[in-house]
């Protein structure tokens, strides 16, 4: 009997390793599900979810060389899908998270953001810019060595 890639078949779990488990197909054969293919969520350990001796359909994914790999997964109908739940305006949405407050420029202290302005804001945001860069390009300058070079 030649399996078909694609073809569901029932067949019954004969050995579990670390990677998966082997499964006796009708025909004397038998291949393998690999790990990742045995459910719709992780498997840390196959024998959480496999028993040898129980009965599983599966599905032929290839056969390639004389290897059968087969799926559990595949095998399974899709899972049912709910509904969609209607838009309602982003109410669902978790708040958002407060912004960092950075550090004074210049020795002043921030203001609220929040009774600012777009335009404020954005002048906050590229002086509080500038300083860094300039405090970051001083750093790097400093490392650089200014001092003599070798010959």
């Amino acid at each position: 009997m030649e399996l078909e890639v694609g073809s569901i078949l029932e067949g019954k779990v004969t050995t579990i390793t670390k990677f998966g488990a082997f499964v006796a197909l009708p025909g004397g054969k038998s291949g393998l599900v690999h790990i990742s293919e045995i459910a719709n969520q992780f498997v840390n350990d196959v024998h959480d979810f496999l028993q040898e001796g129980q009965e599983v359909k599966v599905k032929v994914l290839s056969t390639e060389g004389g290897k059968i790999n087969l799926s559990i997964k595949k095998a399974l109908p899709p899972a049912p899908r709910g509904p969609r739940p209607a838009y309602n305006g982003g109410a669902n949405r978790p708040a958002p998270r407060p912004a960092p407050q950075g550090r004074p420029v210049h020795g002043q202290p921030l203001p609220p953001s929040g009774d600012l302005s777009f335009e404020d804001k954005l002048k906050q945001f590229m002086s509080a810019s500038e300083g860094k860069l300039s405090d970051l390009n001083r750093n790097i300058d400093g490392k650089r060595g200014g001092g003599r070079r070798r010959r």
